[in-house]
């Protein structure tokens, strides 16, 4: 129930049109009851098989007997006056009229619902994108990225299906049932409370069945996200399945979970169509009871209970059947509806540990220097880094160097805070990383990674990322420095031009040299570089080393390094392995230590 109502606080924005559809449901419903029982009376009167009424009765709006009682004084009025068949006219047009309101109001119900079931999707994923963006990278080395996609795709548009378009039925349905059971109360107070013991122990074995719904459902979401991560998968490694000729164990892989999810789903559907059928059944049974009570009330001569009232407790109570019964559905929708909340809160529950400090120090330039005291970090109890003991002064070139999984790129992600450290403090000058704003920390900060990371956009968008007033002439000259002027020009339509999906229309090497681009637009004090040209062939290598000495020209640079002919100017090379700093100097010094950095120059120099 909490979680129900944490979705419908999503209604506050949209309170007025909330308020609208429910008041022109009421309308319809009030509408609805005329054009069913306004009828009746009539034809008893028509057809003589009820007296004429020739006095008025005192009119009492909250009395059904006395509304019908001056309704029967006008139709037998109109009758004696104007006679059968245009009385029988007038009441015709007047059940067209009463329908043609009842219909118009039903539709400005839903006209008004409308941008509350929009809306309210919109947030919902708009509050689950800005959490993803918040929550710290660590997170998402766990997650499957399949798995995310279907929360913020299917997951949020089951919740409008299922819970936002139940609000429909909420909004209206007890009012109409509310309005159906007051007459009905007014014509026969023991046929009402039939009614009342019946209908909700009918709901009751209708909401048993909607429990076990709500568990399948979620299953089945589940499975999507795995079925998601697949495709994912797949589309990333395109080239090594066909490379490997894999097609038909990716196939494999794939039908089965298919097969799988269409198993849960199949026992969702069941449950939800079972729903229906299960409710008119019941619906029937009342039915039946009431007609066989009722109808020993009246052929037992009770005179509480005419026929023809009698006959119109049956219609309208028929008529109940019919929200009675969609308020059962929407049970049925709200169950597995919530199976989606469930996973929408796996997001939105998620510790974002990676917060602003209250009263957080704001920072614009950087002063002095980064340093790592006796810093620990490590993954699922697993160490990454220990005792790292480091400064980097204003200016200086670092070099990071040493084997895969050394954590040579846990250590440069603490600077601006992708992730936190165990233990021991990361300062910048002097003050923790931790004391300052994300958002201020990081624009200190030039990231070029080892893969490119480029965006489906065109070049000047690419460069020009995360900016705002970005002068065209600026971002042709970040392009230029970065010597990826001349190709972005040779290709048609030049800046404006799309790179595609991840920047696939392009070589690696110019796609590092756009990432470099960007990074010089930006121009941050601080560069932190993971080994950019290591996958690169040697003609690129020279295009982007040589855009990495203009980008690191006076700035404070922190190399991850794969190629050590790149960082042999560093003035200072740390070689790190499993964790830990193990030698540190310059590459004449530490060649003459003859350790772990002069094996590894070895290695490359005789590879």
């Amino acid at each position: 129930m909490k979680k129900f109502l944490s979705i419908l606080s999503y209604v506050k924005p949209y309170w007025k049109e909330a308020i609208l559809n429910a008041v022109f449901n009421i309308l319809s419903a009030v509408f609805a009851l005329f054009s069913f029982t306004m009828a009746i009376p009539f034809l008893g009167i028509l057809f003589e098989t009820q007296q004429f009424v020739t006095e008025k009765v005192p009119f009492d709006l909250f009395s059904m007997k006395s509304i019908l009682g001056n309704f029967n004084y006008y139709m037998s009025t109109l009758i004696i006056i104007q006679g059968k068949t245009t009385a029988l006219l007038v009441v015709s047009i007047a059940v067209v009229i009463v329908t043609f309101f009842k219909s118009l109001f039903k539709y400005l119900a839903n006209y008004f619902i409308t941008p509350v079931r929009t809306g309210v999707e919109r947030d919902i994923r708009n509050d689950v994108y800005d959490k993803i963006l918040r929550l710290p990278l660590s997170y998402y080395t766990e997650s499957k990225k399949g798995d995310i996609l279907a929360k913020i795709s299917g997951d949020v548009k089951e919740i409008e299906i299922s819970i936002i378009s139940s609000l429909e039925m909420i909004f209206r349905d007890p009012a109409t049932i509310i309005i159906f059971l007051s007459y009905m109360i007014s014509m026969s107070v023991e046929l009402t409370l039939i009614v009342a013991v019946l209908l909700p122990l009918s709901g009751f074995f209708i909401g048993r069945l909607g429990k076990k719904l709500k568990t399948t459902s979620f299953k089945g979401q589940k499975k999507m996200g795995s079925i998601l991560s697949i495709i994912e998968e797949t589309l990333t490694g395109l080239r090594i399945i066909k490379a490997f000729n894999a097609e038909d164990h990716s196939t494999e892989k794939f039908y089965q979970a298919n097969n799988i999810y269409r198993q849960i789903q199949s026992r969702v559907h069941r449950r939800r169509y079972l729903a229906s059928p299960m409710s008119e059944f019941l619906g029937t049974v009342v039915m039946m009871v009431l007609m066989w009570y009722g109808g020993n009330l009246v052929l037992g001569g009770n005179a509480s209970l005419k026929p023809e009232e009698f006959i119109a407790f049956i219609i309208v109570f028929s008529q109940v059947i019919v929200p009675a019964k969609a308020l059962s559905s929407a049970y049925f929708n709200v169950q597995k509806g919530m199976a989606s909340v469930d996973r929408i809160d796996e997001i939105m529950d998620a510790d974002e540990k990676i917060i602003d400090k209250p009263g957080a120090r704001s920072v614009n330039e950087f002063m002095n220097s980064i340093k790592f005291v006796n810093v620990n970090f490590s993954y699922n109890t697993e160490p990454v880094l220990q005792d790292i003991n480091l400064e980097i002064g204003k200016g200086e070139t670092i070099a990071l160097v040493g084997q895969s999984g050394g954590g040579k790129s846990t250590l440069v992600d603490l600077i601006p805070r992708f992730i936190e450290p165990i233990s021991g403090q990361v300062l910048l000058d002097d003050f923790m990383v931790s004391d300052y704003k994300i958002k201020d920390l990081r624009n200190l900060m030039g990231i070029v990674n080892q893969e490119p990371i480029l965006f489906n956009d065109t070049f000047y968008n690419n460069i020009a990322f995360g900016l705002k007033n970005v002068k065209e002439e600026d971002v042709i000259n970040a392009a230029k420095v970065a010597n990826a002027h001349s190709f972005i020009m040779d290709t048609p339509g030049g800046y404006q031009a799309n790179i595609g999906d991840r920047g696939g229309k392009l070589s690696g090497g110019q796609r590092q040299r756009i990432s470099i681009a960007r990074a010089l637009l930006k121009n941050p004090p601080v560069l932190i570089l993971d080994e950019a040209t290591s996958s690169l062939d040697t003609e690129s290598e020279r295009l982007v080393q040589d855009a990495i000495l203009k980008l690191m020209q006076n700035r404070t640079s922190v190399v991850i390094a794969h190629r050590l002919s790149t960082i042999k100017n560093a003035d200072q090379i740390c070689v790190i392995q499993e964790g830990r700093i193990v030698e540190r100097g310059r590459h004449k010094e530490l060649l003459k230590l003859k350790g772990q950095y002069f094996n590894l120059h070895r290695l490359q120099v005789y590879d």
